[in-house]
């Protein structure tokens, strides 16, 4: 089917903290690669974006960090906008879902289905806090999951493991608000049946949709099957839009109801007399964006919503990517393990094309895929410098060289010059198939080889080789080879927008369009060129392994964080304790202790005699280090012998949770034998 416009949105972003090269790769990337290239076309299209701003972690944040909910989504709603803009992701409208509009349009939508009778009402129990008087949200719920036995899984998921959970799965539940365990109340909520719209979209994703991506065809397909059971659209909470119906104080939407709706607010938002054609019209196409996470809201729960309602268009695609990784792990907030997109532009300036590139070569399409330094690095190295990039200056700087900057003549085309237009124009055929069908990485793969193709024909042909005997034929070559430098100038325009932009400033295109990819006839003889530039440089191993050090210290400190003081051992009468006699000593010598790896024989002065200790602490101190050093030791120790020395004592020492060792020592210097009391 034909259509006049497309709507397309992108997942509303979670403000409760900035967004990572995750979002970007599974969502925010494809979808501006996806719209500049229609923009490219001439087609008709809008940009919706924004944050989404209510929910249950946002209340958490807020009250963890002492301020309102309101000054958490402030915070992070404009870091995130300013985010997408700095890598060129430019929304027609980036808005929020505390704003007015959406308030009011999500509030019509909720009445519109409970007067036509689309909600059931049920009576539930749910967890209580008598405390602080108010039912508790999942995550609001902390306990021992019962599948791994983490201690502090949250009511919906275990962070631990990965299972889903309900509060009730729980061992020992606990509020997170008053640490008191709760208790079970009935409450009254709306549900959206969705059992009732199974054999619908039945019909219209498995029979009507077999064209999207096997991995949001086959999550349908799983829920489906399972069959679909009815859904809250509302919950206990002071923070979000309000259940506009009587007899709903203290209740608000469900986020995961008023979220999708967003999309229709911000496009009233943008366009508030006209909206209505990009929602509702049988020729507007909407294609959502998402992440795997969001597969089941997009695909089964609001386009149920939108029928329910009536009047609005469903949508035509939802290419939801998988997840990408960092370094073989899965990129988790809560634990900073991420590369955050504020820090990566502090850390690179001036290269989010990079990142872009990187992200789309390695884009998770249809399964979960790893982000590394290391690949980062040699993507940028052996593909954008020795690639693209080389080929551009190198054609730049012949042209500079023997036609003073200035777009030569062509003359006749040889056969070997022909193949290469013909090879550029079959390859262009292939990124639009590629990009048509939201296959992205090939897509860029596609345009890669067009760069490929003006590297060999370079190598190829030689023009300095020519220069003396057949200037003809050199500026044939360099008229082709700036042609093909022009033509990079568009391919690369929806994948490397700030790249593509100085590709065209060299070559003087002020514009560009897609039906001009291909043709060897975008410049003009005479025309005059920039002074030649590098497109990218090499990222060194340096740079690199500082990125890989800041996520080890990362992960070291989660680790630190993570661990636990060992537990109590059992309690001793005070008569056993003032049995032990715990002295101060000097030590005089130290050596290590001959074919062992821990121990260390230490000769201390204990203000009497001179006595040996042995001690496995090698691992942890150097002999000469302790040489001088006073130290606590006990006293009456009975002795043993290890490794045939007698030990009469031992030193003590501290464990740090990362496992070091710190000797106990008296604060100021004191008498050899000082008695610790």
């Amino acid at each position: 089917m034909t259509f006049k416009r497309t709507t397309v949105t992108t997942a509303l972003p979670y403000a409760n903290g900035p967004v990572h090269i995750g979002h970007l790769a599974g969502v925010y990337v494809p979808a501006d690669i996806y719209v500049r290239y229609l923009r490219l076309k001439g087609d008709d299209v809008i940009f919706i974006g924004g944050s989404d701003e209510h929910g249950v972690p946002i209340t958490i944040k807020a009250r963890n960090e002492g301020v309102t909910p309101q000054d958490i989504v402030d915070r992070y709603h404009y870091l995130i906008k300013k985010s997408f803009e700095d890598f060129g992701i430019w929304f027609d409208i980036y808005s929020r879902t505390t704003s007015q509009i959406h308030r009011e349009t999500a509030s019509d939508f909720f009445r519109t289905l409970y007067e036509k009778g689309g909600f059931i009402e049920k009576t539930s129990e749910q967890y209580y806090d008598e405390e602080v008087k108010q039912f508790l949200a999942d995550r609001y719920i902390t306990g021992t999951c019962p599948h791994c036995k983490n201690e502090h899984a949250y009511g919906d998921q275990c962070e631990a493991c990965g299972t889903s959970l309900s509060p009730t799965d729980l061992i020992n539940p606990k509020s997170a608000l008053s640490g008191s365990t709760p208790v079970r109340r009935e409450t009254k909520h709306w549900y959206l049946p969705l059992d009732n719209y199974e054999a619908f979209l039945r019909q219209w994703i498995l029979e009507g949709h077999k064209e999207w991506k096997s991995n949001v065809y086959g999550q349908c397909k799983s829920w489906l099957d399972m069959g679909l059971q009815p859904r809250a659209v509302s919950r206990d909470l002071d923070w979000g839009i309000p259940v506009p119906v009587e007899g709903a104080e203290g209740k608000v939407l469900y986020v995961w109801f008023d979220a999708p709706i967003g999309y229709i607010s911000n496009t009233k938002e943008l366009l508030p007399d006209s909206w209505e054609i990009w929602w509702k019209d049988k020729d507007t196409r909407i294609i959502h964006f998402i992440g795997k996470d969001n597969i089941v809201f997009h695909c089964i729960v609001f386009p149920a919503m939108l029928k329910a309602h009536g009047g609005y268009q469903l949508p035509d695609n939802v290419p939801a990517n998988e997840f990408l990784n960092l370094e073989g792990d899965k990129i988790s907030t809560s634990r900073n393990w991420a590369v955050w997109l504020h820090e990566y532009l502090e850390d690179f300036p001036g290269k989010q094309d990079v990142l872009r590139y990187v992200l789309t070569a390695n884009a998770p399409e249809t399964k979960d895929n790893d982000f590394t330094w290391k690949d980062f690095q040699a993507r940028n190295n052996n593909e954008l410098v020795a690639i693209l990039g080389n080929f551009v200056h190198r054609a730049m700087v012949l042209t500079h060289k023997y036609f003073d900057g200035k777009v030569p003549p062509c003359g006749e085309l040889t056969d070997y010059d022909n193949r290469t237009v013909d090879e550029f124009i079959d390859i262009k055929k292939d990124l639009e198939k590629n990009l048509d069908q939201f296959r992205f990485r090939d897509a860029l793969k596609d345009a890669m080889s067009l760069a490929r193709i003006g590297n060999k024909y370079l190598a190829d042909t030689e023009p300095w080789k020519s220069a003396k005997t057949d200037m003809p034929r050199v500026a044939t070559i360099l008229n082709l080879s700036m042609q093909i430098v022009a033509n990079l100038g568009i391919a690369f325009e929806p994948f490397l927008p700030f790249s593509a932009a100085k590709i065209r400033d060299f070559v003087g295109l002020d514009s560009c369009i897609w039906a001009d990819l291909g043709k060897i006839t975008i410049l003009t003889k005479g025309q005059m060129l920039k002074t030649p530039e590098l497109l990218f440089e090499k990222i060194e191993d340096e740079t690199v392994h500082a990125q890989v050090q800041k996520l080890l210290d990362t992960k070291k400190a989660n680790e630190l964080k993570e661990m636990k003081a060992a537990p109590q051992k059992p309690d001793v009468s005070f008569e056993d304790f003032v049995k032990l006699d715990v002295r101060v000593g000097t030590v005089s010598e130290c050596v290590k202790v001959p074919q062992t790896d821990k121990l260390l024989q230490l000769t201390i002065n204990d203000g009497i005699n001179k006595r040996t200790i042995v001690s496995g602490i090698a691992q942890h101190f150097t002999p000469e280090s302790l040489i001088g050093k006073q130290v606590c030791f006990i006293a009456n120790l009975e002795p043993r012998k290890l490794k045939g020395i007698e030990s009469q004592g031992m030193i003590l020492s501290a464990e740090t949770p990362d496992g070091k060792l710190v000797l106990i020592h008296p604060g100021e210097k004191v008498p050899d034998g000082s008695a610790v009391k």
